[in-house]
């Protein structure tokens, strides 16, 4: 269910603002959501899997904890971010 590590230099390597950047919202969200991503393919099999369910919401509100604070700083960046990864502007 962890993401690999091509997968997740991938997607650093996508969303990062400078070169050696692991750490900006951007990539943390990113990161998050494509774990929520194969976390929701496993539930589609594995329906009373309520530990790793656990453990999706709480990634789930990390990600909107990071996402809140990224509107409340910089509009133009969430607004992009949320472009990118095809998600609701729920917050």
């Amino acid at each position: 269910m962890a993401l690999s590590t091509d997968t997740k230099k991938q997607i650093i390597t996508e969303y990062q603002k400078v070169e050696g950047d692991t750490g900006s919202v951007e990539v943390q969200v990113a990161l998050l959501s494509e774990d929520i991503k194969g976390l929701t393919e496993h539930f589609k099999q594995f329906k009373k899997d309520y530990h790793s369910r656990r453990g999706l919401i709480a990634k789930v509100n990390q990600r909107r904890k990071l996402l809140k604070y990224l509107k409340r700083v910089n509009i133009e960046r969430y607004r992009t971010l949320i472009k990118r990864l095809g998600l609701r502007d729920s917050i």
